[in-house]
């Protein structure tokens, strides 16, 4: 399976580099980088990133979700997570109809809180736990574990995991998570393989 992942994404690379461009030849590299080590097959790991892309154009759209909201979308296996915040009960409604209601989308995890729209400080803080915590994920000693298999969203402090993992990758996960500092929670959006 592995070989025909490495095979399909290379020759999609290829015609990238004959057309010439840099950028998806760079993003093209991480995207095949990233699938290798997925447990996703490759067309559920285009149609995640579809489905992010979607959904987040619906977001945009609606003017008064746009103006009054700050919302971020992360699928994993067509499950999407909501994170961020909205001013109000309706807005965080209508974000997850408008995104449950995108193709292929199997299930809406809205985690988004009603409130004050994070700062720029705050969620500078959020991108340094999440690489400290993919960075600790390799100390994980599983067999056949890899930490590219975790998906990491934080917000405000709350750490949202995503992957296909068994029950045990899962639990050394958040149990590692879990005594991090600067973690307040640990919500888990695993699907178990």
């Amino acid at each position: 399976m592995n070989r025909l992942l490495v095979t399909a994404l290379s020759l999609l690379l290829s015609g990238s580099l004959l057309q010439g461009c840099a950028g998806v030849v760079v993003g093209g590299a991480a995207v095949t980088a990233t699938a290798v080590h997925d447990r996703r097959t490759l067309g559920v790991f285009i149609e995640d990133q579809t489905i992010e892309f979607k959904a987040a154009d619906r977001l945009a759209s609606d003017p008064e979700i746009k103006a009054n909201s700050h919302i971020n979308v992360t699928s994993y296996n067509m499950v999407v997570l909501l994170t961020g915040q909205t001013s109000n009960e309706e807005l965080r409604h209508r974000a997850e109809q408008l995104v449950a209601g995108v193709e292929r989308v199997r299930r809406v995890v809205n985690e988004v809180e009603i409130g004050s729209i994070a700062s720029l400080g705050e969620r500078t803080r959020d991108a340094g736990l999440v690489a400290e915590i993919k960075f600790k994920l390799t100390g994980i000693d599983l067999p056949d574990f890899d930490p590219l298999r975790v998906k990491v969203v934080v917000e405000r402090g709350v750490v949202y995991l995503m992957g296909l993992l068994t029950h045990k990758e899962a639990d050394a996960v958040t149990d590692l998570v879990r005594h991090v500092s600067g973690v307040r929670r640990v919500v888990k959006v695993f699907e178990y393989y």
